[in-house]
Formats: C-alpha cells, structure tokens, sequence
C-alpha cells in the first residue's frame, strides 16, 4: 500500500510540474516577486460576520487576501476554493461572469496547495456560508508536492518532526503550540525585566569548557588555530557580570551538550540563567513563583493547569522541603543523614534498589528519593538541602557542611529548574577546578575544564548572590500540555535521511579498503509483504549458531535477540515471527570469529549461503552492520530496524539487571536505564550512539524505546524470572 501510494505521488508530482511548465510557457511566473495583499482572514471574518445570507459587501469593501489552497471543489461555471491563511481559512466563491478571462482560466490550473492571492468584495452564500466573491485570482507560489491526506498521528512520528513544514500545514494545534511558545519567552523576558534583571549576551563559542557537567561540542577556529567548543552552560560567563557590578543579570540562550535524546532532553536546547547579587535561595524561591504564574497567564491560563491528565496548582506558596523529609514521607519513617547506613542498605534492597558499598548516607538517600520519591511529586515543590556528595560543586550550609544550599523545582515529577547560592571564594573555586581537571584526566569526559580566568575574576569578589537555571523547553512542554521535547522544538535534531549516492568512480572504488571491497552483499532484498522462508529451520539454525560460536554468553545473547525478534514480530507482522526469530538468532553468527568490524556480517552472508538459507535473511542480518561498512544495506524493513534498535540496548539493559539486588528484569524501569545509559563509564562497550539511532529508526524517543523493551524482555523473560541467573 505504501509503494502505491508513493508511485500516485510521484505521477501527481509529475502532472504538477506539467503544469508549472504550462504556465510558463504561457508567459505566467508561477512565482513572482511581490504580493499586494490588503486583508487578512479573521479581519473580513470580524469585520463582515453581520452579512445576511445572499448580501454582498458594499463596492468598497473590495480587498486582496492571500494563502495555501486547502479545498478545491468545481462545479461547471462555478468554483469552490478554500484559503487559509495565518489567521484562519475562508471560502472564495468563484463566477465565470464575476471574473476576467486569465483569472478564471488560471483557475482551472490550481491545485490543492498552491498558495494564491485572491481579490474580490466580501459576501455571504444564500446557504449562509461566508465567502470571498472573487474578482480576480493570481498565483503565488505553485505547490509540485500534494500535500498529504493524513499527516496528524502518524505513528512514524520522526516523519512529522523532519517534515514540520508539513506538520504545521496539516495540524492547526501543532502551529498552536509555537505560538505559545513565542508568547511564553516573551513572558519570561518581561517578567524578568520587571523585576529588575538585565538580560546579557554571553559567549556561544567558547575555549574553556564550564558551568555543567556535559560532553560538549567542539569545532575549530581557523583565524586563530584554536580548538573551541559549543557552550553548555551559561553560568561562569553571567556570574563574571555580577562581579563586574551588574547585580541582576539574565540571559535566555542556546546551549549544547552532545548526549543523548529521550523525552526530555535534545543536544540543542533553551535555558534561562539568572542571578541575583545579595538574593539567596528565598529569592529564588520566589523569582519562580512570579515567573510560572506570569507564563500560564501568557498563554490564557489561570493558576489551575492541565498536564498530561494531572492537575497542577501554581498558586503561592509552593512547598519547600528537604530531600530528607520527602523521602520519610514516601517510606513512612523518619530519616535524615544520620540515618545509619546500613539502614538506608536495607530499604533501596526492600524497595529492589541498587546500592554500592562506597556511598555513604547521603547518596543513599539521594537514591531513594530519585527513585521513588520525585515521580509523586505533582504540584511545584523545592526540594531543598541536597547531599554534598550528589552536588559536589555547590556551596556547603553553614550549619551543616553534609548539606548543600541548593533546591530543584519538580513538578510532575521532573526537573524544571536548579538554583544555588553561589560558590564566591576563590580558593575553594581553586580547588573544585582542580578536581575537575583530575577527573577528566581519569577518563571523565563529561568533567569541566580549569577556567584561570574565571577564578581571577573571583578573586576581585563577587558578592553572595543566588542563581538559577530553567528549563524552556520543559517550560513550554507544561504549559502547552506536551508529552515530549520534540513536540516543542520547531526543528529537532534528527540523524540525517540516508538518500541513495551517485554511483561512485573507479578512482574512489580503488581508494576504499580491501575489507569494504570485499563486501558480500546479498543481491535479494527483504521484501515487504507475504510470508518469507528463511530456508533453513530454526533447530539448524541454532546448530549454525553453536557450530561457530563457543562462548555460552554469545549464544544466550543471540537467543535473547531472538526471543526480543519474536516478540517484536508479533506487533508487526505477525506473517512472519518465524523469520524475525531466526533473523535475531544468527544476528552475530560470525562475531566470535570475525569481530572486526569491516567482517562482520559479512562472513555470516557466506556461513548462511553454505547451508542454502535464503538470501534476505543475509540481507537483514548485514543491516545492523551497515555503519562499519557503507556498501552493507541499511535497516529499511521493520524488522531490521527493530534488529538494529534491541541489540545493542539488550546488553545493557542486562548489564544494569546484573546490578540490582533482585538481579531480575521483572523489577527494572525506564528510570534506572536512563541513569545507566548516561554514565558513560557502566558498561561502555555498548555503544550510546548506536542505541540512539535505533530510537531514531523506531521513530521513538529514547524514553519511548527503553520502555518497550525493557517491556519485551519482561515479556520473554525465562520463567518470569531473571536475565542474571
């Protein structure tokens, strides 16, 4: 059905340039330079709305409106358009008697999609239809794409995301949502200068990595032969502006840090820093109260909202509390930081928690709060007093150095924002940096850089001040009631579409590697539709796996693929669960022999046309491949998708089951994944990039993708039981 839908695009296609040409010849730019529009839409709308069934506008009522053509409907010497512009969609009713020649013969050439500029007098039908009695018609811009007829819920979301310009035409509630987004910033701006804040420029291209813990991008400085990285923070560049007496300061910004993308994180995202000369954490406190309050009102809302069917409640107060003290709540005892340790042991293992002996009694709180505390947490609240050693870089308390003076803003369980009060001496700066510097040193690549210039900037003195960061585009998810980042960036980042290459040259052939030139590509394809034959049976295929494979955690590797391939198979196409399940079998038939990368998969092509198997089943095993050997074909079919997006992700999904107490996946959640994928050092032979593509392929957010299979390998879990045994 996709194929033929595709070919009745390209011949639309086709008919469309036709008459692109057409018009051409004819001596009419299908896209000319300037328009003379007068009126919009909702202004003939509130303007005329009073006009009685068959009642024309007076002679001077006479505009010209512009937009994309949504509906086109004729009937013989009258014609039906519909015209949608910024602000809302009206019907131009066309005469063969009410317009000149060229107009009603162009007319006649209009496709749904073009965008046209239209003049006539406002009337409304004698069925009662407000309409746009045209007089003359002019084309703008000639559409050769048709534009879809279903476009809202696709389950390929990544197509709405890479297309947005489609999105936006087809779903008036996805244009809705940028609207508001632009309301909220400019809230944000203004509120923020009301109270006093000088919003700033600080640098985008910067040589000293600072002000977070993040993998940064980095790119090169030709005039200066100098490496530079993309900013991850604001922070060091604003808080120099507060020693340099600017006491409030802001700034709404771009930052970019290069990991990974889930529901809530993008490697491009908007952040709003402030900071307050002489304020503390109660000014911070406060500065979010007002801010939260002024953006519902930006976007017509009161102080009760809507979130993903939870009620939020932002009328003043928001509740403060220690991490501690939510944490006893939850678990019904008291506990703090002299808990003893062993007592804070016993509850993560009762609650089926991992722990590690070296934390002490603030990580292992920080642990029970982070995992079954912050989800219930649904109307704003600080949570205040974080442990020292989960918040290694803020300031100490004063009357008890285990605590920090730091909160987090949560409000239907995430983070919306993280405030301090700022670390101003420049020997204990010294020292932090210091730390920083042996840790990246130890393979940390996350660790910031020693920043000599900031700390001589505090060695100036800067005053006490509080600081905070916010998430926009967390922000703008609350109040425009999104599930997902992406739903709230215009442009997300998506890895680029693969598009077929020119044929490439004798003189780049010879250039390539021998291993690469050596490629046994399998001439058939999977195809897409029908029942397919592996050719051989799963017992031989089992047989094939042993014969080649001794290491008893391959082989149970590839029996997890291929349960996870069955599995998966069942949803989407259930024709076929055989020939998933023996696909996510010999995935790695050849790894232990050949683990190089320019052969693997390449060698089981030949192991598999020994044994007489059909060669699609080579073909989708090399997809997962395809990034260590270009001319290796690439996931195409959803099956070699989903082979590419559990491979990788199961082994560390039961990396991260080995760790917990229960040492069962019955028990394991997207939470602790999540916290596993980002630390690099846990497991890092699983490649984070290569699971992020397979979300990507899935059209699914990371978030999306570790639930379902981390689903699936409950579901084929042996006897319900435990990866780890």
């Amino acid at each position: 059905m996709a194929a033929q839908e595709q070919v009745a695009s390209n011949d639309e296609r086709a008919m469309r340039r036709a008459k692109r040409q057409g018009l051409i010849d004819a001596g009419i730019d299908p896209y000319p330079i300037a328009s003379n529009v007068t009126a919009h839409v909702g202004e003939l709308v509130a303007r005329y709305e009073g006009l009685e069934p068959g009642e024309l506008a007076p002679d001077d009522a006479a505009c010209t409106i512009a937009g994309r053509i949504r509906a086109y409907r004729g009937h013989g010497k009258l014609l039906f358009i519909d015209l949608e512009d910024v602000t809302g969609r009206l019907q131009l009713f066309c005469r063969v008697n009410g317009m000149d020649e060229a107009s009603w013969q162009l007319a006649g050439d209009l496709d749904v999609g073009d965008i046209i500029e239209a003049t006539g007098v406002p009337t409304r039908t004698r069925r009662g239809e407000f309409s746009l009695m045209v007089s003359g018609l002019r084309l703008l811009s000639k559409s050769l794409r048709p534009l879809p007829e279903k476009f809202h819920g696709l389950s390929d979301r990544e197509v709405r995301y890479r297309q947005r310009y489609v999105d936006l035409i087809m779903n008036p509630e996805v244009k809705d949502t940028f609207v508001k987004r632009s309301r909220l910033i400019s809230a944000i701006r203004r509120y923020m200068e009301e109270q006093g804040y000088l919003e700033v420029e600080t640098p985008i291209l910067q040589e000293t990595l600072g002000g977070a813990n993040a993998r940064p991008f980095t790119t090169h400085f030709n005039v200066l032969d100098q490496d530079c990285y993309l900013r991850i923070a604001t922070e060091l560049h604003l808080k120099r502006c507060i020693v340099g007496g600017m006491e409030r300061v802001f700034e709404v910004g771009r930052q970019f840090r290069n990991e990974g993308m889930d529901l809530t994180h993008n490697p491009e995202f908007t952040s709003m820093e402030a900071y307050c000369a002489y304020g503390d954490l109660s000014t911070m406190k406060k500065l979010s109260e007002g801010l939260f309050q002024a953006c519902a009102k930006a976007v017509g809302k009161g102080e009760q909202i809507e979130y993903q069917g939870q009620t939020v409640n932002l009328a003043s107060p928001w509740r403060s509390a220690p991490m501690s003290e939510l944490v006893s709540e939850v678990l019904g005892e008291d506990l703090s930081i002299d808990t003893p340790v062993e007592h804070l042991r016993e509850l993560l293992t009762a609650n089926d928690l991992e722990w590690e002996p070296s934390w002490g009694a603030g990580k292992l709180i920080f642990e029970l709060y982070d995992e079954l505390v912050e989800k219930t947490l649904v109307n704003p609240t600080f949570v205040c007093d974080y442990p020292v050693e989960v918040s290694p870089l803020a300031k100490r308390r004063a009357d008890d150095p285990r605590l920090t003076d730091r909160f987090e803003l949560v409000i239907c369980g995430k983070e919306y924002a993280n405030a301090f009060s700022e670390l101003n001496d420049p020997v204990d700066q010294e020292g932090r940096f210091a730390a920083q510097v042996e840790a990246k040193a130890a393979g940390d690549d996350e660790a910031m850089e020693y920043d000599y210039d900031y700390v001589r900037a505090l060695e100036y003195g800067m005053p006490p001040a509080g600081g905070i960061g916010y998430g926009i585009d967390r922000m703008v998810m609350l109040f425009c009631d999104q599930p997902a980042i992406r739903d709230v960036l215009l442009f997300p980042h998506l890895r680029p579409e693969r598009r077929e290459q020119p044929t490439r040259g004798a003189a780049s052939v010879d250039e390539a590697p021998k291993a690469a030139a050596e490629v046994t590509v399998p001439v058939e394809d999977v195809p897409t539709d029908g029942a397919l034959d592996a050719g051989i049976t799963r017992e031989q295929a089992y047989d094939l796996l042993c014969a080649h494979n001794k290491d008893a955690f391959h082989i149970r590797h590839s029996e997890t693929l291929e349960g996870l391939m069955r599995y998966f198979a069942q949803k989407y196409d259930p024709e076929n669960v055989e020939f998933w399940g023996i696909v996510g079998l010999l995935h790695d038939l050849d790894w232990e022999e050949y683990p190089e990368s320019s052969l693997h998969t390449v060698k089981a092509a030949e192991m598999l046309a020994e044994v007489g198997a059909n060669p699609a089943l080579a073909h989708a095993i090399q997809t997962h491949n395809s990034e260590n050997i270009p001319d290796l074909p690439a996931p195409e079919h959803q099956m070699e998708k989903v082979l590419w997006a559990c491979d990788e992700l199961s082994g560390l999904i039961q990396a991260a089951v080995l760790m917990r107490p229960s040492k069962s996946v019955m028990d394991f959640n997207v939470k602790s994944l999540r916290k596993k994928y980002k630390d690099k050092r846990f497991a890092a032979g699983c490649d984070r990039q290569i699971i992020a593509k397979g979300a990507e392929l899935m059209g699914m957010d990371l978030g999306e993708l570790f639930a379902a299979v981390i689903e699936a390998m409950q579901a084929i879990a042996p006897d319900r039981d435990s990866f780890g045994k």
